[in-house]
């Protein structure tokens, strides 16, 4: 049933294209219950419907995604996530002094051994007894030459 729908979505978005500007201004006045920006070109007003109409079908933008495009808006820098993208489930193995050391990710942290830990790097301590970036000591990241790092520069 879903396909029906989403073939009267793509219908009703190809229709666009057919209306002229004053059409499109209605249109625009009915989906977002105000007057459009005088300024649109008839492409602008079509391209910001269809989005529209396809937002109401498919969803919008998620939550992070609404966050970093009104940031950037506002003139922010970007803050991407660089952390290893782990799901819960993931199974990491390390062999230390002999030892292999198995942990998995959860949704709330990491369980080695049983117990529950908030980080990689709390675990990776525990293991050696000294403190080590926990996404390193798994194999996650790769600890950089000093001539590949003057290389880089």
């Amino acid at each position: 049933m879903k396909k029906a729908k989403e073939a009267d979505v793509q219908s009703e978005v190809e229709k666009l294209k057919f209306l002229d500007k004053d059409d499109l201004r209605a249109r625009w006045r009915k989906m977002f219950g105000k007057e459009p920006p005088p300024a649109l070109t008839k492409d602008l007003l079509c391209r910001m419907i269809a989005w529209r109409i396809q937002e109401k079908f498919h969803g919008g933008h998620d939550k992070a995604t609404i966050k970093l495009l009104d940031g950037l808006a506002r003139g922010e820098a970007a803050k991407l996530d660089t952390r290893p993208g782990l799901k819960p489930g993931t199974v990491l193995m390390r062999e230390h002094r002999g030892v292999r050391h198995t942990v998995t990710i959860v949704p709330d942290g990491v369980v080695w051994q049983e117990q529950t830990y908030p980080s990689l790097s709390t675990v990776a301590r525990a293991i050696t007894g000294t403190s080590w970036n926990g996404p390193r000591f798994f194999g996650l990241r790769i600890k950089r030459d000093a001539d590949q790092t003057e290389a880089d520069q």
